[in-house]
């Protein structure tokens, strides 16, 4: 029969010791009184450090933005204008088709221009996050303005060798004419593309053959 009051009670109320947890299965920063840190992403923390804060406006500030770029009363220099005043806040997206509509719009007559510049810096601090059509008109558009940095075409380069299976058609022949068109080598990213776009020739139309063509006899 049970002791005392009859209740049987847990054996540490018998003990009047509260029980004590199982180190083993205590989290490891709780035994060593450290939070766990944060595993960083590939690029370390050191990278992300240098890495100035880039702060994207809304996305229908970047709607509004891209239709004033692209529309048909845009120019040189009211996109240029615009870059200059909001391009802080500019989608990835919209600088690289503020660089496409410059290009085209403009041609080599805006080479010399600083905000050229400035779109040049801004592309290339965050081209790892450009997709294969940004940096196909990006590349594109920087070439027929006759902005031909090397700093930039090596970065377009690196990023485009590593994005090489999600080019479409269009976006290869408007990359190796960029390249070839400003002058830069980039022998890695022209045997890539040409591996790529033989076992995808069926894909090209006769403009972006004769585009790629013209690239691989000019560069």
């Amino acid at each position: 029969p049970p002791r005392g009051d009859g209740v049987r009670h847990p054996r540490w109320e018998r003990s009047r010791s509260p029980p004590r947890r199982d180190a083993a299965r205590r989290p490891r920063w709780e035994q060593t009184s450290q939070r766990p840190s944060r595993r960083e992403p590939d690029g370390s923390s050191e990278q992300r450090e240098r890495r100035p804060a880039h702060r994207e406006a809304p996305i229908h500030r970047q709607i509004a933005w891209g239709k004033q770029i692209a529309g048909r009363d845009a120019s040189v220099e009211s996109i240029l204008a615009l870059f200059a005043n909001e391009g802080h806040q500019f989608s990835v997206r919209n600088l690289a088709t503020t660089a496409h509509r410059v290009g085209k719009l403009g041609g080599r007559r805006v080479r010399s221009d600083r905000r050229l510049e400035t779109l040049a810096e801004a592309c290339r601090a965050r081209i790892d996050v450009f997709n294969s059509q940004d940096i196909g008109n990006a590349a594109w558009g920087f070439a027929r303005a006759g902005f031909t940095d090397e700093r930039l075409f090596r970065a377009i380069a690196t990023e485009a060798l590593r994005r090489i299976n999600e080019f479409n058609s269009q976006e290869m022949a408007n990359t190796v004419w960029a390249f070839a068109t400003a002058g830069v080598a980039a022998r890695t990213l022209f045997e890539a593309i040409a591996a790529e776009a033989l076992r995808r020739i069926n894909e090209f139309n006769s403009q972006e053959m004769a585009n790629t063509v013209w690239a691989f006899a000019t560069a």
